[in-house]
């Protein structure tokens, strides 16, 4: 039930921008119309795999992707960890952090395009910072609030620091860490496409980027329609991995 009325929901929205663009009311030289769309993507696609093809595009653009959200994880985990079991530690650097968060990471792309220039490693470092700040304060909150007490009685049942860490600390905070990974991965999703769009030579990004140089609103949408099916089916895997690792919980009764 729940399926089919979100079918009608994008089927509609596609028909009544298809009406509304055969009326005239949208212009399509600003909107261009479904109708333009699928048969630019579907060109698109026939063309191959080439340098130059959707296929290269989409490639690098979720290289950029999986590469800043994997990194920039990883980094959130373990500095949070490390804030967060050490007071001194994360009050000395709250400052700064708070500084870093409070910035809109995206105005950054054009700093890290100008630092690493506009291959893989400016869409990677922008992807990281956007990944890491969502990754590290789930990390930090979720460690933070676990029960001291907790941490008290299997030290006294002799548990190591080693012990505490992956047995108690970081289970207790996985579900936290697991529910930040859909958001911190659109995000990293998002970095890579802004900074193609700002500077590169391939991704998707890029493509929407010429295409607007060029005043071809159809190649525009045509590569947000692109964009958007690899956001779903990303946030579908996501979907799929979080209820994998948190298999493990009672499921209410509706």
């Amino acid at each position: 039930m729940v399926h089919s009325l979100q079918v009608f929901v994008i089927a509609a929205f596609v028909g009544v921008w298809e009406g509304l663009g055969q009326l005239g009311i949208l212009d399509k030289f600003f909107y261009s119309r479904p109708s333009l769309i699928v048969p630019r993507i579907w060109g698109w696609l026939a063309e191959g795999y080439t340098p130059t093809s959707i296929y290269r595009d989409i490639e690098v653009t979720l290289i950029e992707t999986v590469l800043g959200f994997v990194i920039g994880t990883l980094l959130g985990v373990a500095i949070g960890y490390a804030f967060a079991r050490n007071r001194v530690l994360g009050q000395a650097f709250d400052p700064l952090l708070s500084m870093f968060n409070a910035i809109p990471r995206l105005v950054l792309a054009p700093v890290f395009i100008l630092a690493f220039g506009i291959d893989l490693a400016s869409k990677v470092a922008l992807g990281v910072t956007l990944v890491f700040f969502i990754v590290f304060f789930a990390t930090f909150t979720a460690v933070r609030d676990v029960d001291q007490t907790l941490v008290d009685n299997v030290r006294v049942l002799g548990a190591r620091r080693r012990d505490v860490t992956f047995q108690v600390l970081l289970p207790a905070a996985f579900s936290a860490i697991v529910a930040s990974l859909r958001t911190s991965a659109g995000f990293a999703f998002a970095g890579a496409v802004v900074a193609e769009y700002i500077g590169s030579s391939v991704g998707v990004g890029r493509r929407i980027a010429n295409s607007e140089a060029f005043f071809d609103s159809t190649g525009v949408f045509g590569g947000i329609v692109v964009i958007a099916a690899l956001a779903l089916a990303l946030d579908a895997f996501l979907q799929v991995v979080e209820g994998w690792f948190s298999r493990w919980k009672p499921r209410l009764e509706r």
